[in-house]
């Protein structure tokens, strides 16, 4: 695993442990919420990942992009659909979302990397 997944995802880890240990019940229930959101529904969970980096993106969360990212990746998301998402999304967020997409496109090719090991 590259260090640039690898730092994300302990990162995330480490931070989510303790931000749940503090027991906070609108923490939990709004992290609830968010899980129960991109569960399999009338929509994929693949589609509703798809929608959530769409909206990472045009929001300008570096950290929700490379989340959705790897969500994307886990569900099968191809290089071919990817662009094309990376293309909805700056269409709806115009060219400052320019910059996040260097850094997802970044994120997205070290992901395929691993594919590749």
């Amino acid at each position: 695993m590259s260090n640039l997944i690898k730092e994300f995802n302990d990162y995330r880890t480490r931070m989510n442990e303790v931000i749940l240990s503090k027991d906070n019940l609108v923490i939990k229930r709004l992290w609830n919420l968010d899980t129960n959101t991109y569960a399999e529904g009338a929509l994929s969970t693949q589609t509703k990942e798809m929608l959530g980096l769409v909206a990472s993106m045009v929001l300008r969360c570096d950290d929700c992009i490379k989340y959705h990212l790897g969500k994307c990746y886990e569900l099968g998301v191809t290089t071919e659909q990817m662009y094309e998402i990376f293309a909805v999304a700056n269409i709806v967020g115009g060219t400052i979302v320019i910059p996040h997409t260097r850094r997802a496109a970044e994120y997205w090719e070290e992901l395929c990397k691993q594919q590749e090991q």
